[in-house]
């Protein structure tokens, strides 16, 4: 008969891969992992069958606590400045608040062993954030880009925020609003 698997556990293997991944990269051994977890090798492979199991799974997981995380007090019926504002400011304050989480988050997400099915996970704010990306995908400029160029675009600069935050923690609201000063009028002149 099986034995149980416990929740703890899968937790404590889910939490250490962030912080490997954050650390390493996308080449952290399973065996590191397992070490970090403080269980053995085999026993993270009772929980996750193989690396690519496990990178899938992880980023599942994040992706679910950062549509939460956005999903709490979404401007539904705001404008499209409004809402991209939102997104804007959530993304960064969550990825402050979680650096590890968020730096695991941004290489899994180039990880090619990450399933189509896992990317279209659905929970949280996903549906809205969707709505925005899709309408400011209608800015002319950005019509005949691949459908993943606007969220990239955000994505990037997002990144570039948060590395000068990083720097000059001081900073942090100017370098927040400049940044989506930057992002926005990117979005207008595109649409001229």
């Amino acid at each position: 008969m099986a034995r149980a698997k416990s929740p703890e556990k899968r937790a404590a293997i889910l939490e250490a891969a962030t912080h490997e991944i954050a650390e390493i990269g996308l080449s952290a051994s399973t065996a590191r992992i397992a070490k970090r977890a403080g269980v053995a090798e085999g026993t993270l492979f009772i929980y996750f069958s193989n690396k690519d199991v496990l990178f899938n799974e992880l980023y599942a997981e994040l992706k679910r606590e950062t549509y939460t995380a956005l999903g709490r007090n979404f401007p539904v019926g705001g404008s499209l400045e409004e809402r991209a504002r939102y997104v804007w400011n959530s993304y960064i304050d969550w990825n402050s608040r979680h650096p590890a989480k968020g730096k695991a988050s941004s290489l899994l997400h180039l990880c090619a062993a990450i399933e189509p099915e896992t990317r279209e996970l659905s929970s949280g704010a996903k549906p809205e954030i969707e709505r925005v990306l899709a309408e400011l995908r209608k800015a002319p400029a950005f019509r005949s880009m691949p459908k993943s160029f606007v969220s990239s675009l955000m994505r990037s600069m997002q990144e570039a925020v948060l590395e000068t935050i990083a720097l000059h923690p001081q900073n942090r609201k100017k370098l927040i609003d400049a940044g989506f000063a930057a992002f926005w009028r990117a979005v207008n002149e595109q649409t001229k």
